[in-house]
């Protein structure tokens, strides 16, 4: 019988050819070093380049590497999930494929969850992205925090290491739409977080672009949070408000003489401005119902095609 991992790492890959066998590398030589015994999960997320042929190439050569690949491009996220699915370590680390976050930084982590933690997430304290990037993560964690009421850091990502037990809550959760910071706030448990340095990417650009991010952003605060819902419904009561003291200051300048002839334009222009807020509210009602669909049809988040493993 395999021996149990003490630690499991889990990377989803997409448009990384030519730097996976660097994190395999690495991994192990930090990992071997410290005399743990690992598991690497490679995910790929049916990245369009030849990832999956160098993925099952080092999987020929390194015991230790387990490579899942997905039926179409899931997602980043879903691709996370399906990882720790097979996912066997005691203490699981999540990281990019990237190597913007560092091998050697599993340790420190590791160290520090021993002190009683079940997450320890990398804090990213001088992140190594371009402006845009650093700037629109701002703006989606910024917007993402108010609507969600959830306080998510924008130096911290996926990077971390986790307990088993964290992930197997983790895994239960039923919910269409996969958010993986997200989730591992809400399971709760001891948490803490640790600074790592960020380096610059070694290869090719991130693939969030800034549409995506909004996408991502729009899609998690609809899944997570009625916030917009309520704040139509405020904003429906203080405009009924004004409109109900509105309607008696017009009555009593007409009763007193003051208006003759009730100007079209009043009118006109309430119309508009109630019958755009009406069909808004609308909009986002059925944004809300078509979530609620979507989360009834009960579809997986992800369909792994291949598993290979030497």
């Amino acid at each position: 019988m395999k021996e149990k991992p003490e630690i499991s790492i889990v990377s989803p890959v997409y448009q990384a050819e030519r730097i996976i066998d660097k994190l395999v590398v690495e991994l192990k030589q930090v990992l071997q070093k410290e005399s743990l015994t690992f598991e690497i999960i490679l995910v790929d997320d049916r990245s369009p380049d030849r990832s999956w042929k160098v993925m099952k190439q080092l999987a020929k050569q390194h015991p230790e590497v387990t490579c899942i690949r997905l039926s179409r491009n899931f997602g980043q996220h879903p691709a996370i999930m399906a990882g720790l699915s097979h996912a066997k370590g005691n203490w699981i680390v999540v990281m990019d494929c990237d190597m913007q976050d560092q091998p050697k930084e599993i340790i420190p982590l590791y160290r520090k969850a021993q002190e009683g933690f079940d997450a320890v997430l990398a804090r990213r304290t001088k992140r190594q992205d371009g402006f845009f990037k650093k700037m629109s993560s701002k703006l989606f964690y910024k917007t993402f925090n108010f609507f969600t009421g959830v306080d998510i850091n924008s130096e911290i990502a996926n990077f971390g290491i986790y307990h088993k037990k964290v992930i197997d809550n983790l895994l239960r959760i039923g919910d269409a739409l996969i958010f993986f910071p997200l989730f591992v706030k809400w399971t709760g448990f001891k948490q803490t977080t640790l600074e790592v340095e960020h380096l610059e990417r070694l290869e090719g650009t991130t693939s969030y672009s800034w549409m995506k991010l909004f996408q991502l952003a729009f899609n998690t605060i609809i899944s997570f949070s009625d916030k917009p819902l309520r704040l139509f419904l405020n904003f429906g009561i203080i405009v009924s408000l004004l409109s109900f003291f509105g309607s008696i200051y017009v009555f009593y300048q007409a009763v007193t003489g003051q208006i003759a002839i009730m100007g079209y334009s009043s009118l006109f222009i309430s119309i508009c401005f109630f019958s755009g807020m009406i069909i808004t509210l609308l909009g986002v009602i059925g944004i809300y119902l078509s979530k609620a669909f979507n989360q009834t049809k009960n579809r997986p988040i992800y369909i792994i095609d291949h598993v290979y493993h030497k």
